[in-house]
């Protein structure tokens, strides 16, 4: 009876931890960023979909890793590193904005996906790479925060969130490069994606901004 009842309490943990991991990677993940803009628009394209999947859900699993085993301690107390990625970053956001702005008012033809050149799979790798890595807040959410949040977890039930937070990863980038599909009827309409590479060209400008205006911390 008492094996029972351990079994339980232990299962019932498990899944505490896992479920609140994958809410709360869910919760820093699902937002409108220039990642995720990326990613839509090569979903809309079909272009490298799997390799844009891929590269985003190890970047992910490999940053929460770190946080959960204790890495985080590194953004803390290096911060000077930060500066340099932020800067970095927001040359490439900015670089990015101006593209989107260019596609956004160029001629219609231009943005029918079965008519765009398909950019290459080392141009799609390099650009997801940019995109994750050059980001000095996913340190400061996925390293820092998630790694902190870890810490109220012991005797391995760390893992057991950041595997949840991994599970998050998982299932929204999956979804969003494979679910982009669904959306292809609406944007078989040139002024569609008019609309969205104008969206995407101000969250990028936007973000930019926020980078070079606003200290990290």
């Amino acid at each position: 009876m008492r094996s029972t009842d351990s079994f339980t309490i232990t299962t019932t943990m498990f899944l505490s931890s896992l479920a609140t991991g994958f809410t709360t990677g869910a919760g820093l993940i699902v937002c409108i960023g220039s990642q995720n803009a990326f990613v839509l628009r090569q979903g809309l394209l079909r272009s490298h979909v799997g390799l844009v999947a891929a590269v985003c859900i190890v970047s992910d699993v490999v940053l929460i890793a770190a946080g959960v085993s204790g890495l985080g301690f590194i953004v803390e107390q290096w911060p000077h590193l930060l500066q340099w990625v932020r800067y970095a970053g927001a040359l490439f956001l900015g670089f990015n904005a101006l593209q989107a702005a260019r596609r956004a008012f160029s001629s219609a033809d231009a943005l029918n996906p079965s008519q765009q050149t398909s950019a290459s799979r080392q141009q799609i790798l390099l650009s997801c790479l940019a995109f994750t890595w050059l980001n000095p807040h996913v340190y400061l959410d996925t390293v820092f925060m998630l790694g902190s949040l870890s810490l109220q977890y012991q005797d391995g039930s760390q893992w057991q969130f950041g595997f949840g937070a991994m599970l998050a990863s998982v299932a929204w980038f999956v979804s969003i490069t494979y679910g982009a599909r669904l959306l292809l009827p609406l944007f078989k309409n040139p002024n569609a994606w008019r609309v969205l590479d104008g969206l995407v060209g101000l969250v990028m400008a936007y973000l930019c901004l926020g980078l070079v205006l606003t200290p990290l911390g």
